[in-house]
């Protein structure tokens, strides 16, 4: 037996944890499988040919005669047992309490993102409404929603791509060794997280830091194409590929986009110089490549002087 064919409700269940842990929320199937209907009708076949005897081997049977003495007559054949003949219902084991399902985005619940953030007016409304916003399945097995940290009036805005298993206990984003290195970088251009407006694309932690799927990008689009709009920072910085990739609409990958100035057009029309360049994160793993954020930093930097 093999956690890929599971046949009892407990073995169901420990892979339906799995599955939502790894975040596996779309099924290879048109139609849903009932496992547990089916472990249930294996249980029930098992016990009863365990209860059931071996069949005597069959003689032939001897003829009789019919009560008016008429012609013989063949002695019927019992009828085979139903499924739940000579069981007692409380042998069958009870399926464990259904999983709640996970929310699939769709296209109503797109148009009801690019609504509630069209219509917030200001960057409390809109966490509020991000905070009841239920059309994104991430925000189930998030701890908190992780709207931003920073100074909201600041001329440079970061935004990363999710948060992780620290910002999602702290409610705030780049708070870890992430945020420490991104918080040094800061100080190298003489600005801090008062000086700096921080977000993310995707407020919700995808389970076991997965990758978002293209799915919950879309979803989560509106909210953070709206929150830079109402920051209208001089500079946008995007730190790591899928930032740039969503807010630049581009596909290249970020170690060809970095270092380039690029523009991110709000809904309102309004242009802003943005910065790809390299997730902390990354260069955590990478690091050699901190020369090459080095210098995109002081790109960022020197814009900055210049739009003073």
């Amino acid at each position: 037996m093999t956690a890929a064919s599971p046949s009892t409700p407990a073995e169901i269940a420990e892979l339906l944890a799995f599955y939502a842990s790894a975040g596996v929320d779309e099924a290879l199937e048109d139609a849903p499988v009932n496992r547990f209907a089916e472990a249930a009708a294996k249980s029930v076949e098992r016990r009863a040919a365990e209860r059931t005897p071996a069949a005597p081997r069959r003689e032939a049977a001897p003829e009789t005669r019919t009560a008016s003495g008429k012609g013989p007559e063949r002695p019927q054949a019992p009828e085979p047992p139903t499924p739940s003949s000579g069981l007692d219902a409380r042998n069958i084991p009870d399926a464990p309490a259904r999983m709640p399902a996970a929310t699939v985005p769709d296209e109503a619940q797109a148009l009801l993102a690019r609504q509630l953030a069209a219509s917030a007016s200001t960057l409390e409304e809109l966490r509020q409404h991000m905070a009841g916003f239920d059309g994104c399945n991430l925000k189930f097995t998030a701890k908190n929603l992780v709207f931003a940290d920073g100074n909201p009036k600041a001329e440079l805005m970061l935004v990363g791509e999710a948060p992780g298993r620290d910002e999602d206990l702290e409610g705030l984003p780049f708070v870890g060794r992430s945020g420490r290195l991104l918080d040094r970088m800061l100080a190298a251009i003489g600005l801090d997280r008062n000086s700096a407006y921080i977000a993310n694309v995707i407020p919700w932690r995808p389970p076991g830091n997965r990758t978002p799927t293209p799915h919950e990008t879309e979803i989560c689009r509106p909210f953070i194409e709206r929150q830079i709009e109402l920051v209208n920072p001089k500079v946008l910085v995007n730190l790591g590929g899928p930032s740039a990739k969503t807010l630049l609409n581009t596909t290249e990958g970020i170690l060809r986009l970095r270092g380039n100035w690029r523009v991110h057009t709000t809904a309102s029309g309004i242009a802003i110089p943005a910065m790809p360049t390299l997730h902390p994160a990354y260069l955590l793993r990478t690091p050699a490549h901190k020369k090459l954020a080095w210098r995109d930093f002081l790109e960022v930097k020197a814009k900055l002087k210049g739009l003073a």
